[in-house]
């Protein structure tokens, strides 16, 4: 009895819209006014000692282990939770976060590789042909067409920086080389790639030969820690920050500084909260270890420790929250292919995975913001006007 006092307190303020409770003795209640649009059904009782000690760990263990089931969308479930000021995702009685994360050099290639190296073959069933596994730029308010937008976000990125032919760029987190390789086929620069993934780097050195840019492209197996006092004209980041933990991100940037030469661009794309850092024991349990989500102002006040200068802040949350859509669409696609693979309870997990993401943007609990950064003020070598970063 005292545990459904509890759920019903829980729940019952959750969410915006009307949702039916079916509890582990078959009951029902309908916490909202009208016809219930989601449904949860509790097939065993969570011991409300878990969801006190941290609601989001124990409810996602829950649903990755049936214990819990959710007939509609848990994209709206959540984004619901996100957008209720009571529920048990933003009040203050839940919000607990897991012990600090250390990064050790060592500790990231572990976390890196825990989410990266899972399989290329994983990533192929789900992700566009380009193997973006980042924020896509759709440039008009009705494209559903990924690779497109994938595309259209290497040259959004790689424009911003006004780059010269023959000089020399750095992509650290270059993932499977598609923005490094682009920026040597089609804007004629020298570049470097570097990555904590074995089987990133296998592709990205694969691909370099098979498209016979040995002359201009290279890829590193490293911690971007390590790339010594080299310098590069231009940098380039893309969901990178998030992986380096917070103690860490201060050296993060001064690191673009120190590799970035004088009067050099640097294009540093990334999940980012306007309303502060925060971690989430879920994710980093099983999806992204050691994950911390910086404060908008937490990564200006870096960049400006650093004697980096801001040029120019996009805000990209509803690119985000399509193109993860539109991941989640193509995961559900191969699901049974996927299960018969990875197993159900990973393919609950990463479907829960991402349909939280979309839902996180979409409440506006989270960001993705690409920061263009210069080395000496603030738009030194670049046009007067933001006209150059759209496409003609």
């Amino acid at each position: 009895m005292l545990e459904k006092t509890f759920y019903k307190k829980l729940l019952s303020k959750s969410f915006p819209f009307p949702v039916k409770v079916t509890y582990w003795d078959n009951k029902s209640e309908i916490y909202g006014n009208g016809h219930p649009e989601i449904e949860i059904t509790f097939n065993e009782k969570i011991p409300t000692t878990a969801i006190l000690n941290n609601a989001s760990l124990a409810l996602g263990e829950a649903y990755m282990d049936q214990k819990i089931e959710v007939k509609g969308s848990m994209q709206k479930l959540i984004c619901g939770a996100y957008e209720s000021s009571n529920s048990f995702l933003r009040s203050s009685k839940f919000r607990k976060f897991m012990p600090h994360d250390k990064h050790t050099k060592q500790q990231s290639e572990k976390d890196v590789q825990s989410h990266y190296d899972i399989g290329n073959d994983f990533y192929e069933l789900w992700l566009d042909p380009t193997l973006t596994y980042s924020c896509a730029y759709f440039e008009e308010d009705n494209q559903d067409d990924l690779e497109r937008a994938q595309i259209a976000k290497i040259y959004h990125i790689l424009d911003k920086l006004h780059p010269q032919k023959g000089k020399t760029l750095l992509d650290i987190g270059c993932g499977w080389g598609t923005l490094m390789l682009t920026a040597a086929q089609k804007y004629g620069l020298k570049v470097t790639g570097v990555t904590l993934s074995e089987e990133q780097y296998k592709l990205v050195q694969k691909k370099i030969y098979d498209q016979n840019l040995q002359d201009v492209a290279e890829v590193k197996l490293e911690d971007y820690r390590e790339l010594g006092n080299q310098e590069w004209d231009y940098i380039t980041s893309v969901g990178m920050f998030e992986h380096v933990g917070q103690e860490n991100l201060d050296q993060y940037f001064a690191d673009v500084a120190k590799y970035l030469k004088d009067d050099g661009v640097a294009l540093i794309h990334g999940i980012t909260r306007q309303q502060g850092g925060a971690s989430n024991a879920w994710l980093d349990k099983y999806i992204f270890p050691g994950g911390y989500l910086p404060g908008l102002s937490e990564n200006i006040n870096h960049i400006v420790a650093n004697n980096l200068q801001i040029d120019d802040l996009e805000m990209l949350r509803r690119h985000y929250q399509r193109t993860i859509e539109i991941w989640d669409r193509n995961f559900n696609q191969q699901r049974p292919v996927i299960e018969k693979k990875m197993g159900e309870r990973f393919t609950r997990m990463w479907d829960l995975y991402l349909q939280a993401c979309a839902a996180s943007f979409e409440s506006g609990n989270i960001d993705v913001v690409q920061y263009l950064l210069t080395k000496g003020p603030s738009g030194k070598n670049l046009p007067m006007t933001r006209d150059y970063m759209v496409a003609q």
